[in-house]
C-alpha cells in the first residue's frame, strides 16, 4: 500500500469512530444535535395535523399519528425553557425521537442536516449554558465558530415536565 492508501484506510477507519447526528435549530438563537440512534425519523407536517389535548402542560402540544403510531409532541424550546417558536406557524419541523420502546415528537425550529463529531469533542455543558438546560444534555461542542448542544434524548423523554399525574 502506497501513503495515500493507508491515508484513506486511517480516514475511514475513524469515520467509523465518529458519531452522527442529527443538527437542528431548537429556536432561532440555539441550535443543537441529537444522536442519531435515537433519531427515528424528522419531518414536517402541517399545523393542524396535531390535536390539542386538554389540561396538559404548554409544552405538550398534543398527538399525532405517525406511521399508524399515536405520539405525543412536544414544543422542545418551550420544555427547555428557551423561546418558544412562533405561534402563527403552518408546519411544524418535528424529529421522532425513539428510546427503546417510547416514542416523543420535538418539535424543533428548523431541521438542518447531519454531522459527525468524535466522542471526545463533547465537552461539559456547565458555565457553557443556563443550568436550566444542563439536564437535558450530554455536553457541548463547539463546530466551526458556533455551539451546539448535545441533547440527551433518554434525559428528554424521561423529563418530570412530560409525565403529568
Amino acid at each position: 500500500m502506497d501513503n495515500s492508501q493507508i491515508a484513506l484506510a486511517t480516514t475511514q477507519n475513524l469515520s467509523h469512530l465518529s458519531d452522527g447526528y442529527l443538527k437542528f435549530q431548537i429556536n432561532r438563537q440555539t441550535t443543537a444535535v441529537l444522536s442519531m440512534r435515537y433519531t427515528q425519523e424528522a419531518i414536517v407536517v402541517p399545523v393542524e395535523s396535531i390535536t390539542s389535548m386538554p389540561s396538559m402542560p404548554a409544552c405538550i402540544l398534543g398527538l399525532m399519528n405517525w406511521r399508524s403510531r399515536i405520539v405525543w409532541t412536544v414544543d422542545l424550546p418551550r420544555m427547555l425553557n428557551l423561546e418558544s417558536l412562533e405561534t402563527r406557524l403552518r408546519q411544524y419541523s418535528i424529529i421522532i425521537v425513539r428510546v427503546e420502546s417510547l416514542l416523543l415528537g420535538l418539535v424543533v425550529g428548523e431541521i438542518l442536516g447531519t454531522t459527525k463529531f468524535m466522542p471526545d469533542e463533547v465537552r461539559s455543558p456547565i458555565g457553557q449554558v443556563a443550568s436550566s438546560l444542563v439536564p437535558y444534555l450530554r455536553g457541548c461542542v463547539v463546530q466551526q465558530k458556533e455551539t451546539l448542544l448535545v441533547l440527551d434524548a433518554q434525559a428528554i423523554i424521561n423529563s418530570s415536565v412530560l409525565h403529568v399525574a
